[in-house]
C-alpha cells in the first residue's frame, strides 16, 4: 500500500470503517443472505455483543432478534438499530464495549440480569442515546470518568454493585437528563456542586449510597426536580433552607442520614410536597409550622429524631395526611386530642415519647385508622383506651407494649375489635386473666400478651382462630393444662398466613434464649410461626398432636410443670427450628425420631427426669451439652457425656468400689489404732518407770 492509499484509509469515516472489517469477516452471510436488512456497522457491534453473552441470535438481519428494534426512518439506507431491550432475562458475563458502536442507539435496558464487570467506556460516547437502563446486576468499578451523552435524558444504575465518586460531569454538555437513578450501590465521598449543571432534573435517587459531607447549595437550585431521595448515606449539617425552592417537590427523603439541628421554617413553599421522609436523623427543636400545617403532606414520618416539646399538628389544614410517624422522640405533655381530626390517617405512630395521660376521647373519630403504635409512651388507663379505640372499626394493627404498667387488663366481654389481626401488649405487668374480648376476633393473627401477670386457666377458645400463627403469652401465671385446641391452629398446619401488608414504623424484635443476638422485623408477616408458654404454670402432658404443626418454627414450653413422656409425634413439625422443652417434669426418653427435624437449630430438655440414649441422628451433633444437663439418667458418647455402656456397667463397679473404699477405710481403722495402743502402753511404761526412779532417790 502506497503512503496515498494509507492515508486515506486512516481518513475513513469510523462507520466505512466497521463496514471493511464487516465484509471481511462476514463475506458468508452477506452474499447468501437474499433477506438481509440489518446495517452491517450494527450487525458487528451486536455480534461482538454476543460473543460474550449467548442470545441464540443466529439469522443475519439483526432487526429480527429478540430485544433488538429497528428503524428506518433514520437514513436513506438500511435500517439502524434504536432500541435494545433485554431486562430480567437471565443474562451473564461481561459488557462488551462493540455495543458503543450502535451509533443510532436511543434505548439501551440491560436491567434485572446478572452483568458483570467494568462498565466499557464507549457505551457513555452515545451520541444518540436517551434511555439508559443498567440497574439490578453485578457491575464493579465506578462509572466512566468520560461522559459524553448529549441525548441522555433517564440513567438508571440502581442496584449495580457500582463504586467510586459521584460522576460530576454527567452534566457537563448542556445535559437534557431529567431521571438519574444511582441508589443502592457503593457511591462514596460528597456529591458535588456541578449537580447543579443537570438543569432539567426531576428526579434524584441516590439512596443507599456511602455518600457524605454537606449538600452543595447547588442542589438547591433544580427548580424541576420533583422527587429527591438520599436516604440511608452518610449526608451531614443542616437543611438548607434553599430547600424552599423546590416548589415543585413532591417527594423528599433524606431519612437515615447524620443530618442536624433545626429543620428551617420553609415548607409553606412546598405546595405539592406530599412525601416526607426525615426519620433517623439527629434533627431538634419543634415540628415546622410549615409541616404542621401543610394540606399538602400524606405521609409525615420525623421518628428516631430529637424533636421535643408538646406535638402541635393543626388536622383541620393537614386535610390529606394519612400516614404519621413521630415515635423515638421527646415529645412530652398530653397525646394531642386534635389527632381526632385527622380523619384520613390510616397509620398513626407515636411510639417511645414520653406523654401523660391516656388515649384522647376524640380517637374515636379516626374510621380509616389500621395502624396504631403507642409502645412506651408512659400512657396509662388501660380500659379507657380499649374502650375509645374499639371504635376505630378499621383498626387492624394495635400496638401497646410497655404501657399502662400494673393496671388490671379488663375482661369485659362487650368490648369489641372485629377486625383486629395483630395485638401487642406484652411488658405492662397487667394483671387479671386472659381477655375475653379477644374472643370476637375471629381474623385475629398474632398476640403477644408476654411479661405480664396475667394468671388463671388459658381458655381453649384461643386454639379456634383460623389464622392465628404468632402466639406469645410466656413470663406469665397461667395455669392448668395446656389446651388441647393449640394442636389444631389451622394456619400452623397449613401455613396459610395472608397479613396485612403495613411496614412497622420501626424494627421490633424477639430474642430466644441460647440466642446472642436478637432477631429484628420489619413486618409482621416475617415473624416465625411461634407458639410460646413458656415461664408459666402449666401442668399436664404435651399433647402428641402438636405434631400437626407442620408450619410450626418456634415452639416454647420451658419453665413450666409439665409431666409424662416427650411425644414422638413431634417430629412431625417440620419445619420447627426452635424446641425448648426444659425446667419441667418431663421422664422418659427422648425421641430417636427427633433427628428428622432437618431445620432444628436451638433444642433444649434441661433440668427434666429423662433417661436412656440421645440421639446422635440429624442436628442432635450440633446441640451443646448445656441442652441436656439437668438429667442424670441421660447419656451419650457424642456429647461428651458418660458413655451409655459404662452407665450399664456402673452398678457393679460402682459396688466394687464401695467394697475397696470400705476395706480400705476398715484397714486404716485398725492401723491407727494398733498404733495408738503401741503408743499409749509405751506412754505409760515410761511413767511407770520413772515414777518408781523417783521414789527410790526419796
Amino acid at each position: 500500500m502506497n503512503s496515498v492509499s494509507a492515508l486515506s484509509l486512516a481518513t475513513w469515516p469510523l462507520s466505512a470503517f466497521w463496514a471493511l472489517v464487516f465484509t471481511l469477516f462476514f463475506s458468508f452471510p452477506l452474499s447468501h443472505s437474499q433477506n438481509f436488512t440489518c446495517h452491517p456497522d450494527d450487525l458487528l457491534a451486536l455480534r461482538g455483543f454476543q460473543t460474550v453473552i449467548d442470545l441464540g441470535w443466529s439469522n443475519s438481519n439483526c432487526c429480527d432478534w429478540v430485544g433488538v428494534t429497528c428503524s428506518s426512518a433514520l437514513s436513506l439506507g438500511l435500517p439502524r438499530v434504536t432500541k435494545l431491550e433485554l431486562p430480567g432475562r437471565r443474562l451473564s458475563g461481561n459488557l462488551s464495549s462493540s455495543i458503543g458502536f450502535l451509533a443510532e442507539l436511543r434505548t439501551l435496558n440491560l436491567s434485572s440480569n446478572s452483568l458483570f464487570g467494568h462498565l466499557p467506556r464507549s457505551l457513555f460516547t452515545l451520541q444518540k442515546l436517551k434511555v439508559l437502563d443498567l440497574s439490578e446486576n453485578d457491575f464493579a468499578g465506578p462509572i466512566p470518568s468520560s461522559i459524553s451523552l448529549p441525548e441522555i435524558r433517564v440513567l438508571d444504575v440502581t442496584g449495580s454493585s457500582l463504586e467510586g465518586e459521584f460522576p460530576s460531569n454527567l452534566c457537563s454538555n448542556g445535559s437534557k437528563l431529567r431521571v438519574l437513578k444511582m441508589a443502592d450501590n457503593r457511591f462514596a465521598g460528597p456529591l458535588p456542586g456541578r449537580i447543579g449543571d443537570c438543569a432539567l432534573l426531576q428526579d434524584l435517587s441516590l439512596g443507599y449510597n456511602i455518600l457524605s459531607g454537606a449538600l452543595p447549595a447547588e442542589l438547591f437550585g433544580l427548580q424541576t426536580l420533583t422527587s429527591l431521595t438520599l436516604q440511608d448515606n452518610r449526608f451531614t449539617g443542616d437543611i438548607n433552607p434553599g430547600i424552599g425552592n423546590l416548589s415543585g417537590l413532591v417527594t423528599l427523603d433524606v431519612s437515615q442520614n447524620m443530618f442536624r439541628g433545626n429543620l428551617p421554617d420553609v415548607f409553606a413553599n412546598l405546595s405539592m410536597l406530599k412525601f416526607l421522609r426525615l426519620h433517623s436523623n439527629h434533627f431538634s427543636g419543634s415540628i415546622p409550622f410549615s409541616v404542621s400545617n401543610s394540606p399538602s403532606i400524606r405521609v409525615l414520618n420525623l421518628r428516631n429524631n430529637s424533636f421535643a416539646g408538646e406535638i402541635k399538628l393543626n388536622c383541620s389544614a393537614m386535610t390529606s395526611l394519612t400516614s404519621l410517624h413521630l415515635g423515638s422522640n421527646q415529645f412530652h405533655g398530653l397525646v394531642p386530642g386534635d389527632l381526632g381530626h385527622c380523619r384520613t390517617l390510616t397509620s398513626l405512630s407515636m411510639a417511645r415519647n414520653n406523654f401523660i395521660g391516656g388515649i384522647p376521647e376524640s380517637f374515636k373519630e379516626l374510621q380509616s385508622l389500621s395502624y396504631l403504635s403507642m409502645s412506651n409512651a408512659s400512657l396509662q388507663n388501660i380500659s379507657g383506651a380499649l374502650e375509645v379505640l374499639q371504635n376505630c372499626k378499621n383498626l387492624t394493627i394495635l400496638v401497646l407494649t410497655l404501657n399502662f404498667v400494673g393496671e388490671e387488663l379488663p375482661s369485659d366481654s362487650n368490648i369489641r375489635f372485629e377486625k383486629l389481626k395483630v395485638l401487642l401488649i406484652g411488658n405492662c405487668r397487667l394483671s387479671g386473666s386472659a381477655p375475653s374480648w379477644l374472643k370476637g376476633s375471629h381474623n385475629l393473627q398474632f398476640l403477644d400478651m408476654s411479661w405480664n401477670r396475667l394468671s388463671g386457666v388459658f381458655p381453649d377458645w384461643f386454639g379456634y382462630f383460623e389464622s392465628l400463627f404468632y402466639l406469645d403469652v410466656s413470663n406469665n401465671s397461667f395455669s392448668g393444662e395446656i389446651p388441647k385446641s393449640l394442636t389444631g391452629l389451622k394456619s400452623l398446619i397449613t401455613g396459610n398466613i395472608s397479613l396485612v401488608e403495613i411496614w412497622l414504623d420501626f424494627p421490633f424484635s424477639i430474642r430466644r434464649d441460647g440466642m446472642a443476638r436478637s432477631l429484628q422485623y420489619n413486618h409482621f408477616s416475617n415473624f416465625p410461626p411461634t407458639l410460646s408458654l413458656s415461664l408459666n404454670n402449666f401442668t399436664g402432658p404435651i399433647w402428641p398432636q402438636f405434631g400437626n404443626l407442620k408450619e410450626l418454627h418456634f415452639f416454647d414450653l420451658k419453665h413450666n410443670k409439665l409431666s409424662g413422656s416427650i411425644p414422638s409425634e413431634l417430629s412431625g413439625m417440620a419445619s420447627l427450628e426452635y424446641m425448648d422443652l426444659s425446667y419441667n417434669h418431663l421422664t422418659g426418653t427422648i425421641p430417636s425420631s427427633f433427628g428428622k427435624l432437618s431445620f432444628l437449630s436451638k433444642f433444649s430438655v434441661a433440668y427434666n427426669q429423662l433417661h436412656g440414649t440421645i440421639p446422635s441422628t440429624g442436628q442432635f451433633l450440633t446441640f451443646p451439652n448445656s441442652a441436656f444437663e439437668g438429667n442424670p439418667g441421660l447419656c451419650g458418647q457424642v456429647h461428651s457425656l458418660i458413655s451409655c455402656a459404662s452407665r450399664h456397667q456402673q452398678p457393679h463397679s460402682t459396688m466394687s468400689s464401695n467394697t475397696h473404699i470400705d476395706s480400705d477405710i476398715g484397714i486404716s481403722i485398725g492401723v491407727g489404732f494398733g498404733t495408738g495402743l503401741v503408743i499409749a502402753l509405751g506412754c505409760t511404761t515410761f511413767l511407770y518407770v520413772r515414777d518408781k526412779r523417783a521414789v527410790r532417790r526419796r
